[in-house]
């Protein structure tokens, strides 16, 4: 994926703002149209508006279109938007893995973007160098016919100049498409390359066109989104009118006082295919696209009021291509909303939620929606949306909306609510994964809704074929013998970049000599590596920027532990509130004893502490395995016995009898509970002044410490 967003440049940009809850509505910059149209005292005109905030990209963000074979004197007149959705596209394909993710016959990858067919800054400059150089040479005649014919076209020149030089590039501005197919010409993507405009639903209209390529077996690769950069007056000029701006120029989705949209603008691109080629090729993947929905309201009261039929047929057609029911009581922990805040779009929005989803019960649903933090990007909403969301899916993160202190009272009788702040996405009773749906609503009656979940956990390592391919999901084995892994060093990203400049063969040779140790600073890594990876590798290194795991390669061009050199240490835990372990396949690698079957439950203080101690021991063995060797080691609680282990202050022969006679239900304590203090010890031993029934039970920290006893004598010393 990527994203350029107001106040954010890139995708790890966007998801800080959103769950820090950034909110990068602004001012309208002075260069994107002139003071004189903010009136918002003035009588309501075509001319005039009374709004001035909106969501703005940053302007000083440098692209370089020249790595693409654009020529800087062809930029000037470009519409800018293309070169935008270029960037933002390529940069997707980079998060994918790199150019290696597009397939060898490039027929088989198109891309497909949402985009209105508003008026663009470069169409801005054609329609006045043509029509309005024209009416005003004209007017100049008819009411100034003593200036002459030269003075008269000395004006018009000086007109025209001001909208800088006339290139063909504005005349191919006219067309919309061109916004996907120069991302096609550029990328060489052979496949379907189109823009669809379907208002505000466009990208997610894109996605589900895409989507549909790869279901019918036309493409293995699609690029989808939405692009939208147009703050024009007279864009504005058309919500002014209809008196859908926010006069408040707050924009507060789901609000009950919400008044109105505020404009904003932006691209985002996903990389999307079919599950099981990815699972195939091992890719990264933020999230599944379950089902998708598209309809639109058909004949209602007017093309101006939203419809929620329309609303609830898209919504159920997504659910029901998903296989899924979207009343179950866990059929998602988040609904990313058009939220348009408008009075008469949160309205249906909100009755199609209830009439889908069904009415409040029980746990409510988290619901947002991205604009309260970058506006209504028109065409681009839809994929700003399912971005957030599949972000949120892939970190485990319920984000917050901003501005909803006071939710709209319709939002009662549904299963959702607004999140004031991030929280962490807990796991369901039943085990079902992380859910979520995405609306994109289009002003004239055209929805669409979206249906992402997480993807299945990964299965145990896959064994290798002869030619380093992957077998089909469910062929999957334990791995039989070590994977080949290709490492090399060098004193500096040039000298590393010389020695994989030579053919795959002698460069393997180099990197897969075990006896061999990787010296220097500039560190590369590939696991199994193919043809297609070694490819991906010296486009990263050529770039000189740090390449971290993406299709098992990994690039570090500076020192892993600074210039100085630094140190290591390992940190142990103690008892941890939750504690889950996930290492069964870990162990399984590295020919380590670990019993997946132990009971650690919480309570459970005996077998806890033990399964604490044991995985500490394992992790330590695997890294020092992998030659990371620390220099120091420490712990907390049962830690500092983990690291005692591991430091070597008892033998391991010694630990391992220890462990071999250790009863855990010998270990009880039966009605104790722990207390934590943000204070001294000092503090806490005056505090108690001799008692013996609760007792200072952790020095943790100059300022936090622990006492432990019966649950009620704690209760009262901590109260």
């Amino acid at each position: 994926m990527a994203a350029f967003f107001p106040g954010s440049r890139d995708l790890d940009g966007y998801w800080h703002n959103i769950v820090n809850g950034v909110d990068a509505i602004t001012e309208v910059p002075a260069d994107r149209w002139d003071a004189e149209f903010y009136a918002p005292d003035g009588p309501r005109r075509s001319d005039r508006v009374y709004c001035r905030r909106g969501g703005f990209v940053d302007q000083s963000t440098e692209f370089d279109v020249a790595r693409f074979g654009i020529m800087p004197s062809s930029v000037a007149g470009t519409e800018p938007d293309q070169l935008i959705a270029l960037e933002v596209a390529n940069r997707s394909v980079e998060d994918a893995g790199g150019e290696c993710v597009l397939p060898a016959d490039r027929q088989r990858a198109g891309i497909v973007l949402g985009r209105g067919g508003y008026l663009t800054p470069g169409l801005v400059r054609l329609d006045q160098r043509v029509r309005t150089a024209s009416q005003l040479v004209r007017t100049l005649r008819e009411l100034a016919p003593e200036l002459g014919e030269d003075r008269i076209e000395e004006v018009r020149a000086a007109f025209a100049g001001q909208l800088g030089p006339e290139q063909p590039e504005s005349a191919i501005g006219l067309v919309p498409n061109l916004a996907a197919s120069r991302v096609a010409n550029r990328l060489d993507l052979r496949g379907p390359a189109y823009t669809v405009d379907a208002a505000c639903a466009s990208s997610l209209v894109a996605v589900d066109h895409a989507v549909r390529e790869l279901a019918a077996g036309r493409c293995d690769v699609m690029l989808a989104g939405g692009v939208h950069h147009c703050h024009d007056i007279t864009l504005w000029s058309v919500f002014n009118q209809l008196g859908a701006l926010s006069p408040s120029e707050r924009i507060r989705p789901l609000h009950r006082d919400a008044d109105g949209v505020l404009i904003g603008e932006g691209t985002g691109v996903v990389v999307l295919k079919r599950l099981a080629d990815a699972e195939r090729d091992g890719d990264r993947v933020y999230a599944v696209v379950s089902g998708t929905g598209v309809a639109s309201d058909g004949r209602s009261a007017s093309l101006l009021n939203p419809d929620p039929g329309g609303q609830v047929r898209a919504v159920r057609q997504a659910w029901d291509a998903a296989g899924l029911d979207p009343r179950a009581a866990d059929a998602l922990g988040l609904l990313e909303a058009h939220g348009t805040a408008t009075v008469a779009g949160d309205r249906a929005e909100l009755a199609t939620l209830t009439e889908v989803f069904g009415p409040a019960s029980g746990a409510r649903a988290a619901i947002g929606s991205v604009k309260s933090m970058i506006g209504h990007t028109m065409p681009a909403a839809g994929i700003a949306g399912l971005i957030k969301a599949a972000l949120a899916i892939h970190h485990g993160v319920l984000p917050p909306t901003l501005h909803c202190d006071e939710p709209n009272p319709a939002l009662e009788a549904t299963r959702f609510a607004p999140l004031a702040k991030a929280t962490a996405w807990e796991d369901t009773a039943t085990g079902v994964p992380r859910r979520a749906g995405v609306n994109a609503f289009g002003f004239g009656g055209i929805n669409a809704h979206v249906v992402l979940e997480q993807a299945a956990p990964a299965l145990a390592p896959v064994a290798r074929t002869a030619r380093g391919t992957r077998p089909a999901r469910e062929a999957r084995t334990t791995v039989s013998e070590p994977e080949r892994v290709l490492r090399l060093a060098a004193s500096g990203p040039a000298e590393l970049a010389a020695l994989l400049d030579a053919d795959d063969s002698a460069v393997l040779a180099a990197g897969l000599d075990e006896r061999v140790p990787a010296a220097g600073p500039v560190r590369l890594g590939i696991v199994d590596p193919t043809g297609r990876r070694l490819k991906l590798a010296r486009k990263a290194v050529a770039k000189g920027v740090p390449w971290r795991g993406r299709s098992d390669v990994w690039f570090s061009p500076s020192p892993l532990l600074g210039p100085a050199g630094g140190r290591t240490a390992f940190v142990f835990p103690g008892l941890e509130a939750e504690f889950e372990v996930h290492v069964a396949a870990l162990a399984e690698r590295f020919g380590l004893p670990w019993s997946p079957g132990q009971d650690t439950r919480v309570g459970d203080v005996g077998r806890h502490g033990a399964a604490v101690f044991q995985l500490g021991r394992m992790l330590d063995t695997a890294l020092r395995r992998l030659a990371v060797v620390p220099d120091a080691v420490a712990g907390h609680s049962v830690g500092e016995w983990t690291a005692m282990a591991c430091g070597g202050i008892h033998a391991a022969d010694e630990v391992d009898a220890f462990l071999a006679d250790f009863d855990p239900d010998a270990l009880r304590v039966p009605g104790a509970v722990f207390g934590v203090l943000g204070m001294p010890a000092e503090r806490v031993l005056a505090e108690l002044n001799g008692r013996t029934d609760v007792v200072l039970s952790h020095d943790n920290a100059p300022n936090q410490s622990m006492i432990c006893g019966p649950e009620e004598a704690v209760t009262e010393l901590v109260q």
